[in-house]
This record gives structure tokens, C-alpha cells and sequence, in this order.
């Protein structure tokens, strides 16, 4: 295993579950899953800190494939996987099935992947991606601003121990641990990772995530699922009802 990857685990056996998060979060976002998993995922199952986030170290620069190769690095070998992945975590899990890496991807699971990218949010996301890290004199004001980042406000408290981990003091003051670099990776290009996968994918949803839309979902042709009620960080609103993404591959 890579010494720099920050990685939460639980169980043991087969088939290895890979739970990747989006940008700006760290592995923390699936906590409320563990008992879950305990219960109802029959092998081991691995939650990493995405490169450039949380406590695990940068990268000179992102890519899809980089942040791949990253996480190949943690499965044995040989071990059947399913990549459950949200937003960017998702693209990387797509990224891992597409062939270039030896890790045996059974299944991709692509929650709340932002799909359709305008030349603004591109070229903001650029701009964010140039930026040194912004130092806060509080802990709570750097906490504020990680939950918006992640997409955790309103989700989880600024004193959770989960927010601990998106940040970092550093001389007095307070900064979000990702690394802004993490911005460029840009936009996937999902007809390509969709048509390299050598693994089944679904897509799937929160019924009220605005980074993407049902229709948008169908037009890639892969299967799709939404889930009632839920927003973009479903797997956070209700990790009870996210985690029947795994029926199929328990």
C-alpha cells in the first residue's frame, strides 16, 4: 500500500469496495456507511483521501488518469473490485475500469457526476486551480468554508471530526487541506471513459442534485438510477438508502 494515501478500511475478504469522493471532501464523507458496511458488504472496503486532499499528499498535476493510477496502487492485485465513486471520485473509478490499470474493476458506480461542463465553469474552475490556499485566522471560518467547498454545508457540522480532516493549521492559522491545484483536472470526457470501461457502469443521482440532470444521464447511454428526495452529496443525506447502489454486488 502506498505510505502517502491517507485510507480508512474496514472488512476483510472479497470483493474489494473502493469508495472514492468528490472534490474537495476526504474519505470521512462515507462515516455514516461503516456500520452499513458491516452488515451488508461481505468483503474488505477501502474510503482514500483522492491525492491532493485530506492527508494524502499532491500531485505536480491532476488528471483522471493520474488520480487513478494513485489509487491502483491500494488493491491487491488480482482482487475483484466494485468502484463506487462520487462526482470526481466517480470519473476516477471510471478512469480505473478504462484498461490502463491492473486493478480487476467488476463494477463502476458514478454517483452525482457532473456531466455537461460550460466554458465559464471550466475556465472558473482554472482560475480556483491558480489560487494559493486561502489562510484563515479561525478555525471556524476555514471549517465554513471547507463545508462549501465539499458540498457539506448544511450536511454535517463545523465541529465534526469529519470536517477535521479538510483542514489544516498552519502558523496560527487555518487553511483547507486539498490542494487548489486539484481545480485543472477539468471536465471528463464521458462518451470516451463510458465506451473504454471494460466493466459494467451505472450512473446514478440524487433526484435534486443540480450538477446534472436525468436527461443528461440517459443521453450517455449507460444505465441510470436516481434516488428520491436526495441532493448531490446523496451518499451523505442518507447513507441507508445511497448504499442500495451495492445490492447488485454484495
Amino acid at each position: 500500500m502506498e505510505a502517502g494515501l491517507r485510507v480508512q478500511q474496514g472488512g476483510s475478504g472479497e470483493p474489494v469496495l473502493v469508495l472514492l469522493h468528490g472534490l474537495g471532501a476526504t474519505g470521512d464523507v462515507w462515516g455514516g456507511w461503516r456500520p452499513l458496511l458491516a452488515r451488508r458488504w461481505p468483503g474488505r472496503w477501502l474510503a482514500p483521501d483522492l491525492p491532493g486532499h485530506g492527508g494524502s499528499p499532491p500531485l505536480a498535476a491532476y488528471t483522471f488518469d493520474g488520480l487513478a493510477a494513485a489509487i491502483a496502487v491500494l488493491v491487491p492485485p488480482g482482487a475483484p473490485v466494485v468502484m463506487l465513486g462520487h462526482s470526481l471520485g466517480g470519473v476516477v473509478g471510471l478512469a480505473l475500469a478504462g484498461g490502463r490499470s491492473p486493478v480487476a474493476v467488476q463494477a463502476v458506480i458514478g454517483l452525482g457526476i457532473k456531466v455537461a461542463w460550460t466554458d465559464e465553469e471550466l475556465d472558473r474552475a482554472q482560475a480556483l486551480a491558480r489560487q494559493p490556499p486561502a489562510l484563515f485566522p479561525s478555525r471556524d471560518e476555514a471549517a465554513a468554508r471547507y463545508l462549501r467547498v465539499s458540498g457539506l454545508a448544511g450536511l454535517l457540522p463545523a465541529g465534526d471530526p469529519a470536517v477535521d480532516a479538510g483542514l489544516r493549521e498552519q502558523d496560527g492559522r487555518w487553511r483547507l487541506a486539498m490542494d487548489p491545484g486539484t481545480f485543472a483536472v477539468g471536465a471528463p470526457d464521458m462518451p470516451r471513459l463510458l465506451a473504454q470501461s471494460r466493466a459494467p457502469v451505472i450512473l446514478a443521482r440524487g433526484e435534486h442534485d443540480p450538477m446534472n440532470t436525468d436527461g443528461q444521464l440517459a443521453r450517455l447511454g449507460a444505465p441510470a438510477i436516481t434516488l428520491a428526495g436526495l441532493g448531490h452529496n446523496a451518499h451523505v443525506e442518507s447513507p441507508e438508502e445511497s448504499i442500495t447502489l451495492l445490492d447488485d454486488y454484495r
